[in-house]
């Protein structure tokens, strides 16, 4: 078949995408931005991509004709607080207007469970996807789940810094309200399984895992897998406001994120029924065993996507080309050099950089400097990195954002999303030389700017001048 996969580079179209291949099917992928895709060359060579923004005024002649069936993967919660509903309502209507003039005859929806009566402002847009789909020309499978578990998931990471980091913990009322988590394993096998099954034309279904559990009882649940003990006390007083800077502080998770999932976890998510795995004959894993199979893929270092290489754990949200070419006037700069004897072990050890790995010299100055980005509303240096030595465009890297990536060419490219009065960049380059360039670009907002520059200029002699030398010692 051939499958036009929307969100392709997000959480789960990261996961879908392989599956897809595994099994034969012509896959056209549209994403925002073909430069942070972040898929291997030979998977490249396998997919049709098309760059294409469905917020943006509909353009027709971009999609073939040809299409069997799609995944509508496309979530916009965590890119902002007040407006997402209108944008995902926008982006669907341009998705219907896209496909109208394609032969495609069924769509598939991940959307969330809705029984509750009082819908969260994230859980009433899923909602209202839904309607818009089912108005389309084709046959829509909706399929509604609640918290997805798994490695890179924002809920599996948000749970594992919680429990990871505060074995006691004074938790706001709504850790008491009921879900239904299911597997991200499982989550993929439905996505597969209603693929091209007319029996699931224009309906809708629930599918969870079968724990039915409170948000205290999943921190307590994880705990245990992980063999240690917490303690949870609930107050009432936390407001939804409080809520989400707590997370935001005690997590990796941003504050638009948080927002919104404080909205969304105050609503029961259970599923009302079984009949989709019923129909499709799968067995469905516990919550323990989803949270243990999290584990071995993150021990094998094998996660495939993470939410966290999402635009929108960051401020960083534009065209990444538009940044590639780092300028030379107006700004300040930080040139540092260092010739190497091991120019591939060298560029292991850049490969490397960040999350566990740290930047080489000095760790407690760049925690502090984590710390107090995270207090200005910076992504602070939680968000770490997905893979422990692979880097793509688009990545996340601690507070950095990963603009180019290209070990032929001997060279990585960063961008600042910390919050600064101005922009920054993060070049390493090895010559043909074996000489290893490293240098920080500063273009600043104004006086201010300037001022910020100054003021530590002090420490980028001893912290860049320590971590080159640290990274060539190869």
């Amino acid at each position: 078949m051939k499958i036009l996969l929307t969100g392709a580079n997000g959480y789960i179209g990261m996961r879908l995408l392989p599956q897809l291949l595994a099994l034969g099917h012509e896959v056209i992928c549209t994403v925002r931005d073909k430069a942070r895709f972040s898929i291997d060359a030979e998977t490249k060579q396998r997919v049709q991509i098309i760059e294409i923004d469905f917020l943006n005024e509909v353009d027709a002649r971009k999609l073939p004709v040809g299409i069997d069936a799609a995944y509508f993967l496309i979530h916009l919660m965590s890119a902002n607080t007040a407006n997402f509903g209108e944008l995902e309502a926008r982006a669907a209507h341009n998705f219907n207007a896209y496909v109208k003039h394609t032969n495609i005859k069924q769509v598939i929806y991940l959307s969330g469970i809705v029984n509750d009566k009082n819908l969260s402002k994230h859980l009433w847009s899923r909602k209202n996807v839904e309607k818009i789909l089912y108005q389309g020309s084709f046959s829509l499978t909706v399929l509604r789940a609640g918290i997805i578990v798994g490695s890179g998931s924002s809920s599996f990471e948000i749970i594992r810094d919680l429990c990871e980091k505060l074995p006691f913990m004074i938790t706001p009322k709504w850790v008491l309200t009921k879900s239904q988590p299911i597997a991200i394993r499982n989550v993929i096998e439905f996505l597969v399984g209603v693929l091209g099954h007319e029996k699931t034309y224009n309906h809708s279904f629930d599918i969870a895992g079968p724990d039915v559990l409170t948000y205290k009882e999943m921190l307590h649940q994880y705990a245990e897998v992980r063999g240690f003990k917490n303690w949870i006390v609930t107050v009432p007083v936390m407001t939804p406001k409080l809520s989400s800077y707590w997370l935001y502080f005690v997590t990796s998770t941003s504050y638009k994120l948080a927002l919104n999932l404080v909205d969304s976890m105050k609503i029961e998510v259970v599923a009302k029924d079984n009949e989709l795995q019923q129909l499709l004959g799968i067995q469905t894993y516990t919550y323990k065993q989803a949270i243990e199979m999290a584990f071995r893929k993150i021990e094998q270092n094998l996660v495939i996507s993470s939410w966290k290489d999402s635009m929108v754990s960051g401020s960083f949200n534009k065209n990444l080309e538009k940044y590639i070419q780092v300028p030379k006037y107006g700004v300040l700069k930080d040139e540092q050099r260092i010739q190497v004897d091991n120019a591939q072990k060298v560029l292991a050890n850049i490969w490397k950089i960040g999350g566990e790995t740290g930047w080489y010299y000095g760790s407690w100055l760049w925690k502090i400097r984590g710390f107090l980005d995270k207090l200005n509303g910076g992504p602070g240096l939680r968000r770490g990195r997905t893979h422990p030595d692979k880097i793509f465009p688009g990545d996340a890297l601690d507070f950095w954002r990963v603009l180019l990536a290209d070990q032929h060419k001997k060279r990585l490219l960063l961008f600042a999303e910390m919050r600064l009065p101005g922009e920054a960049w993060l070049e390493f380059k090895i010559d043909e030389n074996n000489v290893l360039h490293q240098t920080a670009t500063f273009r600043p907002k104004g006086l201010r700017g300037r001022l910020y520059w100054y003021s530590v200029l002090p420490f980028h002699y001893f912290i860049f001048g320590g971590m080159i030398r640290n990274i060539a010692k190869a």
